[in-house]
């Protein structure tokens, strides 16, 4: 079973953990629940993660903001404005970076602080090692996590989102869903009555005969014109 950094549970909802914190709230971090996406946003989104670029990224929230939705748009900037990103407690939020150990996001982040200190480094990995929250992959993990760097934070952040206003966007997005799919409903009907005017028994696929007569060249028996010039002239 492969474990994808960057993913982790709130309660037991999967969560994509978009940034590890907050401005001015370590306290708090920004996560999609990739679940509730329609899924040609989860699909994207998903691929983009898995990639080497994704895994390697100190914060999901850079790789996001170098790639697009299929529908052309910046994939970090509809997720805020379309208001996908949840505030949550990072102590509510657990990662599983290998199948022995999980630790709370609030403890990775306070380990990959004290990472700019070698020697409170080391005495942390040594109180979560003896705790047996952290084993030695998932603290070296942490510690190249910590020297890749991280994304500054984006200004702006969204207000805390509750399930109830989750739930209220993902019917937004289905409502104009519902909307596009109506508008393409019609457009066929019109094309059809259309192609009925213009040619009553027209199937689909079907190339009319008129088409291909003015198209294609007609063949004509012996030589081409300017071959039996040439042979004339010499």
């Amino acid at each position: 079973m492969a474990f994808l950094k960057h993913i982790g549970k709130h309660g037991d909802r999967k969560v994509a953990i978009v940034f590890k914190t907050v401005p001015n709230e370590e306290h708090m971090c920004l996560v999609i629940y990739p679940e509730i996406l329609q899924s040609a946003w989860h699909d994207t989104i998903m691929k983009v993660l898995e990639t080497p670029a994704g895994q390697q990224a100190a914060e999901l929230a850079d790789i996001l903001h170098r790639n697009l939705l299929p529908d052309g748009r910046n994939i970090l900037e509809t997720l805020h404005m379309e208001r996908m990103l949840k505030r949550v407690r990072t102590d509510q939020i657990v990662v599983t970076p290998t199948p022995q150990s999980s630790v709370r996001l609030d403890e990775l982040n306070r380990m990959l602080k004290e990472m700019q200190d070698p020697v409170m480094a080391q005495k942390r990995a040594a109180e979560y090692a003896n705790r047996g929250m952290v084993d030695g992959p998932t603290k070296r993990a942490a510690e190249n996590a910590f020297k890749a760097g991280q994304m500054p934070p984006v200004q702006g952040s969204p207000d805390a989102l509750s399930d109830q206003d989750i739930a209220g966007n993902m019917l937004a997005q289905a409502k104009r869903m519902e909307t596009e799919a109506k508008g393409l409903v019609n457009e066929a009907a019109r094309m059809k009555k259309e192609a009925q005017r213009l040619y009553p028994n027209a199937k689909a696929m079907d190339t009319p005969t008129s088409v291909i007569s003015e198209s294609a060249p007609k063949k004509t028996r012996g030589r081409p014109p300017k071959v039996m010039a040439a042979h004339e002239a010499q």
